[in-house]
């Protein structure tokens, strides 16, 4: 017998109610048990709140008043029976509520183990349960939009519809194969490069989309890099409105990064205020300064901070060399000071990248910043078309490994080989996509996935 799982699916500690979650068989019978209700009405429905007590059937101790909510197989969450306890919020009452669960022949579910059963059994595919889990994770309100929109299948429809494509041409390739006497093998090879270039197409198309899907899932990783007293951490203070960061007229105060994420028309901006880049003895501060170098590369934008106040130093020097490759957006801070600064501006003109003046201490011209930002990721493309987007890079690789066995079978017909070999290299792409719905997938990947669930999930 499938054992019977129960979770605490509320987050820990005090709030206005908790939530004990059953699923299984055994799960009404286990309820029935330890659960009183105020209407002695025994019958179970589906889709039902039952209002009364929990007790402990050892001694008749109630332990909290709640409410039981039904669900009948097989429409639940799951598709087994399931209950969920909303008790009174409180670390001590879920507890007991959970320890009588598990006394009466429940046992513990593991994280993301109602997730997993909707899976198994049918009810959701591997990529819509992974679109849960990045809703969960949600930091932006586009981000969570996208993650509902693989919840609701929209990514599995476009795999499904390439899957129906390559299988259209399997089945001309077998036709031709059982009746060769009908001798339409140049008329199948025609059919198949044009169906498998469109294939071909549309896996490219989801694969580019991948670019948009990773801005809104894990935001632009963004550094801020200037030499000491340039205004870094100003910056930082002024764009999340909080003294997030030291602000000293001492050179070197910051000697390791501060992370913040700043959300830009939906989309996270993680900021990293990196340690001022100069030649320096402290050897704590050559950490840092190390540091901030390995940031610069690995960042999606830069913007680099120069005091417009002073001309270029060495310091200066070196962070135009770190930049030079990079996406960049150049500010020239403490405009409050000194307005232009032709010289600065110049040599600063021959790097090619955007230039914005601004004064970090009074927030003056960040807009400018936000408007430079949205137009080099093309923010506001991304947040008004509704494309179905790649998100997750487990996606992306698997829909890469589809489009070079697609590509080997356009290879194949265009050196006139044999048509059967081509359906082995479309069964081939119809297996990499079997593993984002996870119609062909590994039980290592299947636990993997789960296993960043939350308990109770």
């Amino acid at each position: 017998m499938e054992k019977t799982i129960v979770a605490i699916s509320t987050a820990s500690g005090n709030g206005g109610i908790g939530i004990i979650r059953l699923s299984g068989k055994q799960t009404f019978e286990i309820i029935n048990k330890i659960f009183v209700p105020k209407n002695k009405n025994k019958e179970i429905k589906g889709y039902t709140i039952k209002y009364g007590n929990i007790v402990n059937p050892k001694n008749n101790e109630i332990i909290d008043e709640v409410l039981v909510s039904y669900f009948v197989a097989p429409k639940s969450y799951t598709t087994e029976n399931m209950c969920e306890i909303n008790s009174h919020g409180g670390t001590v009452v879920e507890k007991r509520i959970l320890e009588l669960c598990l006394q009466n022949g429940a046992e513990l579910a593991e994280p993301g183990e109602f997730t997993k059963r909707a899976f198994l059994n049918g009810r959701i595919d591997l990529s819509q349960a992974e679109g849960i889990i990045d809703l969960i994770n949600s930091k932006t309100e586009m981000e969570a939009k996208e993650s509902i929109s693989q919840l609701e299948g929209n990514l599995s429809k476009k795999i499904k519809a390439i899957e129906q494509k390559m299988l259209d041409i399997t089945v001309d390739i077998e036709v031709t194969i059982d009746y060769p006497e009908y001798d339409v093998e140049e008329v199948t090879n025609s059919k198949a490069l044009n169906s498998l270039k469109d294939i071909h197409t549309m896996l490219k198309d989801l694969e580019n989309s991948f670019n948009k899907g990773k801005i809104i899932k894990n935001g632009i990783k963004t550094a801020i890099v200037g030499r000491p007293n340039a205004g870094k951490s100003s910056l930082l203070n002024s764009l999340l409105k909080e003294d997030r960061a030291i602000v000293s007229d001492i050179a070197g105060t910051t000697r390791d990064t501060i992370e913040e994420y700043l959300n830009i028309d939906g989309i996270p901006l993680k900021l990293i205020d990196t340690a001022g880049i100069r030649e320096t003895d402290n050897a704590i501060e050559k950490i840092g300064v190390e540091k901030s170098k390995k940031i610069i590369n690995d960042a999606d934008l830069v913007i680099a901070i120069f005091d417009i106040s002073s001309n270029l130093n060495d310091d200066d020097k070196k962070i135009i060399d770190l930049i030079k490759d990079k996406k960049a957006i150049i500010l020239l801070n403490k405009v409050d000071i000194l307005s232009e600064n032709k010289e600065l501006e110049h040599e600063l003109q021959k790097l090619n990248k955007p230039i914005i003046k601004i004064s970090a201490k009074e927030e003056k011209g960040l807009n400018l910043l936000y408007d430079e930002i949205k137009k080099m990721f093309e923010l506001n493309e991304i947040s008004s078309n509704n494309e179905t987007l790649i998100t997750n890079e487990r996606h992306k690789n698997q829909i890469i490994k589809a489009e070079k066995h697609i590509l080997e079978a356009i290879e194949i017909i265009n050196k006139q080989m044999p048509v059967d070999i081509i359906s082995i290299y479309i069964n081939q792409a119809m297996e990499d996509l079997g593993e984002i719905t996870g119609e062909n997938v590994s039980e290592n990947i299947i636990n993997e996935i789960f296993s960043k669930f939350c308990l109770g999930k």
